[in-house]
């Protein structure tokens, strides 16, 4: 709920004094130094130290470590993560003093509109991969580019965001809470519509009202739609939609774009975009998997509605890697190649585990943390049977995130339907599972939203 009646925008000027409650978060600390950039007075709060908590310090803006309503001080609004509810002590201090709360989506909002072009790329899975992609190619095209991904990426030295001073603003948004209706995009990209966040969402047609909402943000003169038409939620989300649409495809060579002359060189793939039946760009892609071709085209057709050449996407795609905690090559341990991803949902599994068969590894072990009890339990045969592709699974309790477990839910739970697979209860043990199980030639996933990444770390400090 959004206490506030007043436009946040009249807030956005300098000397306001602003605090951010969850200021550590990754889409909050990039907000933090694009307020502080403006101007404003730049406080905050976060639930424990950590290097960004310590990054933040070290630009001059005072940080709180837990939630108290006497962290507020003096400031003129509060600006909160979609997972902070009301009953959080700094929210409910703010209300009850009157200072108007708004939600972290809104302060972007405002701050998009600021800008000629804002791209706002939205999707169940592949957000930060493809919003990636398309930062790529207009800093490859000297665009000069305002983004804010949901990852980190080497390109912004390791950050998730980077304050350029050209036209157009590139924005991961994301669906949860319907935080990205605060947006307001000139073109939405809509790659895939599935059921997710089912703690918030009622079922999947609430997911796809929430979609089309979306796309109806976009100008119906001069703002375009971009859509997958591969995928059946996106296609059911746009039915007679009144906003121009490009859509792009693997294969349908009746969509507006699509991949031609598709072949694979050491499992990566090579392939021309094709839109309007003319070839646009040539594109070497150095992340694998039909998955990413798919981002590709997304990240080329939202570069071709906004004017950027050809040769950009060409550029910009050759250079591109992959972004943090997506398919990200993170060392070796006896042998065994460890890379850390970020899939915590059972299309993105899939994506995942089918994309690693293809690679040249003799077996697929994968260390797999569950994230949400509810999104667990609305999905668990879908998770029982991707988790079933890798050679061994092993399992790391439940990580809760923003949720209590009154479920009763188990990571156990899905063990006991997956042969061969390996509950662990802590991280420790998951370390410890890795280490007995190496042996050169495997290829070591740790998978999940969570911290499961801290397994694969301590895995190679052990090396």
């Amino acid at each position: 709920m959004f206490h506030p009646h007043e436009d946040i925008t009249r807030y956005m000027r300098p000397g306001v004094r602003v605090h951010l409650s969850g200021i550590g978060g990754v889409s909050m600390c990039p907000l933090a130094e694009v307020l502080q950039g403006i101007g404003m007075c730049v406080q905050g709060s976060d639930m424990k130290e950590s290097d960004t908590v310590a990054h933040l310090r070290s630009l001059g803006m005072e940080v709180s470590i837990g939630h108290s309503a006497e962290n507020l001080g003096s400031c003129d609004l509060v600006i909160r993560t979609a997972a902070i509810k009301d009953e959080n002590p700094e929210i409910a201090g703010a209300i009850a003093r009157g200072i108007p709360v708004y939600e972290r989506s809104q302060a972007w909002g405002a701050i998009m509109r600021q800008y000629r072009n804002a791209l706002c790329i939205s999707g169940t899975h592949g957000k930060t991969t493809t919003t990636s992609m398309t930062t790529h190619i207009f800093m490859a095209a000297g665009a000069d580019p305002t983004v804010m991904i949901g990852g980190t990426l080497p390109l912004l030295h390791h950050a998730g965001y980077r304050v350029g001073k050209g036209e157009t603003i590139i924005l991961e948004s994301c669906e949860y809470c319907n935080s990205f209706l605060n947006f307001f995009p000139t073109v939405a990209v809509i790659l895939n519509v599935a059921a997710d966040h089912l703690d918030f969402f009622k079922d999947l047609a609430d997911i796809e009202r929430s979609f089309r909402a979306f796309a109806e943000l976009v100008p119906v003169q001069g703002g375009c739609v971009i859509a997958n038409r591969d995928d059946p939620g996106a296609r059911e989300t746009l039915t007679g939609i009144d906003r121009p649409v490009l859509w792009f495809s693997l294969s349908d060579r009746s969509a507006d774009c699509y991949a031609d002359n598709v072949s694979f060189f050491d499992g990566l793939p090579v392939f021309d975009v094709m839109i309007h039946g003319e070839r646009y760009a040539h594109v070497s892609l150095h992340v694998g998997g039909v998955h990413n071709i798919s981002n590709a085209l997304a990240a080329a057709c939202a570069a071709y509605s906004l004017g950027i050449s050809g040769k950009a996407v060409e550029t910009g795609l050759d250079a591109f890697r992959g972004a943090g905690r997506r398919f990200e090559r993170k060392g070796s341990f006896r042998g065994a190649d460890v890379y850390d991803d970020y899939a915590h949902h059972p299309d993105e599994l899939h994506a995942l585990l089918t994309m690693a068969r293809a690679l040249p590894y003799e077996r697929i072990i994968c260390a797999f943390q569950p994230h949400t009890y509810s999104r667990t339990k609305a999905l668990f045969d879908r998770f029982v049977s991707e988790l079933r592709l890798p050679d061994v699974t092993v399992l790391a309790e439940i990580y809760a995130a923003r949720e209590p477990n009154s479920i009763g839910i188990s990571s156990q739970d899905l063990a006991r339907q997956i042969p061969g697979a390996v509950y662990c209860s802590t991280l420790a043990k998951v370390t410890e599972t890795l280490s007995e199980l190496a042996r050169p030639g495997d290829l070591i996933l740790t998978v999940g939203a969570g911290d499961i990444y801290r397994a694969g770390e301590m895995l190679l400090d052990q090396a």
